[in-house]
């Protein structure tokens, strides 16, 4: 059955796979020593990198309800994802070059600017070629690649950073170069899906098209937002593997193990959920989060650092594909690049507070507190989502 699923999953899904692969081979190997950049070289304390990381991720999402609308709107999508990925490759250079944390937040903020014209349209695409029986593995083997991408890049940067006597910028400048090649693959690997639905004149973010997005849609909004409060920058992650015990050398290779769990769990959790149905998967993957972050909270062991992470992997796994899935489902074809781009948007806007806090936390507490702040809002989520979708339920019977 999975095999077969695996050939039904349309062409587009699968060159949009290879490109994230592509780009986050080139972003993480940015990522995942950048936080170590900024404190070892360029001196910053922990709460400049709490604002870069939210500043970054939060302004920048306010373009991905823009893009998604903007897509719905022209029914053309790729041409948006195009100019969002090569944005994202057209800054990376910054970080190279970069000898003060103002030229690290340029980039960033470049960087997600990029990612926030490019999420909602991509992902909109994955909706608009697949249907409820197999949106679920499409998702998920998309992110799946993804994450392939996500592990290869850490470890490209690990052995980098072991042969070049932690040379930082090698690093960076070496990133660049499978980010050229996603933009080239996009560019003339996917076809535009052709909305025709989407070409009218209606504004997508008039209030009658919002009303029409369903109340089903935006409690999955307000659950996303409130989890997110908690969920500060992986930064903290990483800093906290660092004083676990963690060498230097070694931290980019805690994205690799968690990037592993994330990959190996995103498509068959997909698969799953076209079987069984989203929901119980999605607060699944909430706790697992939660589980995963009091662990961080107590770590005091390299060997501990490690299981954590493929736990928090495994939460990615079972709960970001899920959630696209879910809003393809339940919202109108004309207004998916609206629901996607809103949805992130308030991903996107909780991650500066969420930074903020958990820099906030960890210097006038201790990490400890970052780490169970977090766990205490993913827990409210999971309260707010299972009520509200057991009155839907109630109401409407069983999906």
């Amino acid at each position: 059955m999975a095999t077969k699923t695996f050939q039904t999953i349309p062409r587009n899904v699968w060159v949009l796979g290879f490109v994230s692969l592509l780009t986050d081979i080139s972003s993480e190997m940015i990522h995942s020593v950048l936080p170590l950049f900024l404190v070892s070289v360029l001196g910053a304390n922990l709460l400049t990198v709490g604002w870069i990381e939210g500043i970054a991720e939060s302004t920048a999402s306010v373009l991905k309800v823009f893009s998604g609308a903007l897509s719905d709107y022209l029914g053309q999508r790729k041409r948006l994802a195009v100019a969002g990925y090569g944005l994202s490759t057209l800054v990376k250079p910054l970080f190279a070059l970069a000898t003060s944390p103002a030229w690290v937040l340029m980039a960033r903020f470049g960087d997600r600017v990029g990612k926030g014209i490019r999420v909602a349209p991509r992902d909109a695409i994955v909706a608009d070629v697949t249907d409820s029986a197999n949106r679920g593995a499409a998702y998920g083997l998309r992110q799946s690649l993804d994450t392939i991408g996500a592990f290869t890049g850490p470890l490209v940067a690990f052995m980098l950073m072991s042969f070049s006597g932690q040379n930082f910028r090698l690093v960076f400048w070496l990133a660049v170069l499978p980010g050229i090649l996603a933009v080239a693959l996009l560019a003339t690997g996917v076809r535009e899906t052709g909305n025709r639905n989407s070409q009218r004149q209606n504004n997508p973010l008039q209030w009658s098209a919002l009303q029409s997005l369903g109340k089903s849609y935006w409690v999955l909004v307000a659950v996303a937002l409130l989890f997110n409060l908690g969920n500060s920058s992986d930064a903290f992650l990483l800093l906290q593997a660092q004083q676990a015990g963690v060498s230097a050398s070694l931290v980019p290779l805690t994205l690799v193990v968690m990037n592993i769990a994330y990959s190996l769990s995103a498509y068959p959790v997909g698969l799953l959920s076209d079987r069984i149905g989203r929901l119980g998967l999605l607060v699944g993957g909430f706790s697992v989060y939660v589980l995963a972050y009091l662990g961080f909270a107590f770590v005091d062991a390299p060997w501990q650092v490690w299981g954590l992470f493929a736990l928090y992997g495994l939460h990615q796994g079972m709960s970001q594909g899920i959630l696209l899935a879910l809003v393809a489902d339940r919202v109108p074809s004309d207004l998916r690049g609206t629901a996607f781009g809103l949805i992130n948007l308030a991903t996107g806007v909780a991650l500066l507070p969420a930074s903020l806090l958990g820099g906030i936390l960890w210097q006038t507490i201790s990490p400890k507190a970052t780490f169970i702040a977090g766990s205490i809002f993913a827990l409210s989520a999971i309260a707010l989502l299972l009520v509200f979708e057991g009155r839907r339920r109630k109401s409407v019977g069983r999906e």
